[in-house]
């Protein structure tokens, strides 16, 4: 099971989708990990306001909020890299990132005289 860890800017709840000025985007984003989690990966959010101390206990968010404060936030970690900075992705992205497609393998074909079957006897 792959994990995949949404660090949040100080948000009023824990997936920021209350109150009267809503980021449209924050309703999309929720949806899209309550499906993540649906299909069986390992979904953890942190809200800076409401457990700072998952901040403090990643290295990497804890070095770039060090060195950048909170601008970088919303963060993405998946299997522990952080692969996105400053902006919630969409499934399609998200996905990509989960189960990275990989190249075709290229089968060999071998060029063998006589036929497939029993050499010149059938086919």
């Amino acid at each position: 099971m792959k994990t995949i860890q949404i660090y949040d800017k100080p948000m009023c709840c824990s997936t920021g989708v209350c109150g009267a000025d809503i980021d449209p985007v924050l309703p999309r984003f929720a949806a899209d990990l309550a499906w993540l989690a649906s299909q069986g990966y390992q979904v953890e959010r942190y809200n800076l306001a409401q457990q700072p101390t998952a901040f403090v206990a990643n290295p990497i968010i804890h070095n770039l909020l060090s060195t950048q404060g909170t601008n970088f936030l919303p963060a993405i970690v998946v299997e522990g890299r952080l692969v996105s900075q400053n902006g919630y992705p969409t499934r399609d992205t998200l996905m990509a990132w989960l189960e990275p497609v990989h190249p075709p393998v290229a089968i060999q074909v071998i060029d063998k005289p006589g036929g497939c079957c029993s050499g010149a006897k059938s086919c």
